[in-house]
């Protein structure tokens, strides 16, 4: 019958170089021929019986599976599984599998012949690896780059994402070559290639052209241009710094260098063979300007970039030397009393003369530098609410300081904050801390938890530019806040735009509900104020009613009040 027949068919067979199994529905095998026992390494006489499906795919029970239920369902089954011999090594198989049907036509087994195809696939994966990877350094050569970078160039075109290439070459190698030997300069290639892998994100294409050429293709930098140069020249940096640092070769200590062309590219239709050149020019550029430092294709680009970098090192200067100073804004009640400030942070640069907020806030929040300028703003302020704190005339006035998200969330935050208090003696329950929105789309649990650390010792809070960011009335109504600050872009048109009239009292009727303190910012005329006050708003800031002083002008001024009798 049906067993009789495949053990007859089958041991015709048995010479042949592939190896025939024959296993049951329930996978025991029924047959195993010398050639299986030659490839698997188990006699026939140890497998017969039994299902071996667990020592033969350790690795691959899921492929085994689907195989197995693709020859139920369609009778036959062809192609690659990796199984394992009875040493634990493993090899790739080209499996055909046959479903055979008893005498009522019922599934009785499977047939499989099985040919080992390791030795072919480590062939071709060779073969893969001369036709695409450097020997020497085993980085992507000319042929695999020109492949990922057309692909990346029709990735940013869909997107919009940005992106970069640079283009390395080492300085004076032909010398090195000439001097130590060809052997000393591979030794430096392949040192550089570990290093250039050392600077780059895992998705990132570092690529050997050939000779001392390398290049790095830098992906999803962002959609603006400006901040994909600076993202390229980051790296350019890091690179130029890893590839100057001493090398080993074999016992001699050698120095080194380079010089490196930035071709950034985002949106544009760029080819392959443009972008590539682009990078080559800006490589020459660099290497005309003395060697070892970086060059941009794009003149405008290299232009903003370069004086970000000018900006970047005149801002850690400043933070560094304690150059920042602080304009204070006051705030009134709706009757026009003076209820606090507001403090802003001003720099004074030599020669760019006032340096506006906008341009290095941004810039110091990337940086890190926000941190160390965070607490010198507060010591500043505190300072001044201590002084206030000593005078009968301005013991209630507020003090509101801006704080930034990155600097919130510091781990000692909440510390120091603690200990500018006690070093400057400033009353905590006229601190008012500002912050926006953007802080509250990660971790509300840790915000929360330092926002009622801070509120416990009497420090209060205001959400600065509300409405202009993650609004959400679930995280509003869980927050300790005091107040809720209408943001200027709102109360500009408030008279004129219906829309802004809308949200502007929306933000009002919604702080009353909570029982928050309402405050618009930006409020330059008398109809805006008296709009704001009609629906509920008790407190205000903006040119109406002062534009921003430093501390000895603000006190003449609050010294006239007094003397007219202004609250």
């Amino acid at each position: 019958m049906a067993d009789a027949q495949i053990h007859h068919q089958a041991s015709l067979l048995d010479k042949a170089q592939d190896a025939i199994v024959v296993r049951s529905i329930d996978h025991r095998i029924l047959f195993w021929n010398k050639s299986a026992e030659r490839l698997y390494g188990w006699k026939a006489i140890e497998v017969l019986g039994r299902s071996m499906v667990e020592h033969l795919y350790t690795t691959g029970p899921q492929a085994f599976a689907v195989a197995s239920q693709c020859v139920l369902e369609q009778g036959e089954w062809h192609g690659e599984i990796a199984q394992n011999r009875k040493d634990g090594s493993q090899m790739v198989i080209e499996a055909r599998w046959t479903l055979v049907r008893d005498a009522q036509d019922q599934p009785h087994s499977i047939m499989a012949i099985n040919t080992d195809i390791t030795q072919r696939k480590a062939t071709e994966r060779e073969v893969k690896k001369l036709a695409f990877y450097d020997p020497l350094t085993e980085l992507p050569n000319r042929q695999l780059l020109l492949d990922r970078l057309g692909h990346a160039l029709a990735t940013s075109a869909r997107s919009g994402q940005g992106g970069a290439l640079l283009f390395i070459d080492l300085d004076n190698f032909k010398t090195l070559n000439d001097t130590l030997g060809h052997a000393k300069g591979d030794l430096l290639l392949q040192q550089v290639a570990l290093r250039l892998a050392a600077c780059v994100r895992a998705a990132d294409t570092v690529a050997r052209l050939g000779g001392d050429e390398f290049v790095v293709m830098l992906e999803d930098l962002g959609p603006d241009p400006r901040a994909a140069g600076v993202k390229a020249k980051h790296t350019g940096e890091k690179i130029l710094a890893a590839l100057s640092a001493p090398y080993d070769l074999a016992g001699h200590e050698y120095q080194s260098s380079s010089s490196i062309g930035i071709a950034p590219f985002c949106r544009q239709p760029d080819t392959v063979g443009e972008v590539l050149k682009q990078a080559d020019i800006a490589m020459y550029q660099a290497k005309g300007a003395g060697r070892n430092t970086l060059g941009f294709f794009d003149p405008q680009l290299q232009a903003e970039v370069s004086a970000r970098a000018v900006l970047e090192a005149d801002l850690r200067q400043a933070v560094a030397q304690n150059e920042f100073f602080l304009h204070y804004q006051s705030q009134h009640s709706a009757q026009g009393g003076m209820t606090g400030v507001e403090a802003l942070v001003r720099w004074w640069h030599p020669q760019r003369g006032m340096v506006s907020p906008a341009a290095f806030i941004p810039l110091a929040e990337e940086t890190g530098l926000i941190l160390e300028l965070g607490r010198q703003v507060l010591l500043q302020a505190c300072t001044l609410l201590a002084d206030w704190g000593q005078q009968a005339g301005t013991q209630q006035l507020t003090m509101a300081v801006n704080v930034s998200s990155r600097q919130f969330k510091h781990a000692d935050f909440v510390q120091q904050v603690m200990d500018t208090l006690a070093q400057t003696g400033a009353n905590p329950r006229q601190l008012k801390l500002e912050l926006t929105e953007s802080l509250l789309v990660d971790d509300i649990e840790q915000v929360i938890t330092k926002m009622e650390a801070l509120q416990a010792q009497g420090v209060g809070f205001s959400l600065d530019d509300f409405g202009t960011g993650y609004s959400s009335l679930s995280y509003l109504k869980r927050l300790p806040l005091d107040q809720l600050k209408i943001d200027q872009s709102f109360v500009r048109d408030v008279m004129t735009d219906p829309n802004d009239a809308v949200i502007a009292r929306t933000i009002i009727g919604l702080g009353q509900s909570l029982g928050l303190n309402v405050i618009a910012e930006g409020v330059e005329t008398a109809d805006q104020r008296d709009f704001l006050a009609q629906h509920g708003c008790q407190a205000f800031q903006g040119y109406f009613f002062a534009r921003p002083l430093p501390a000895e002008q603000l006190a003449q001024a609050m010294e006239v009040a007094a003397r007219l009798g202004v609250p």
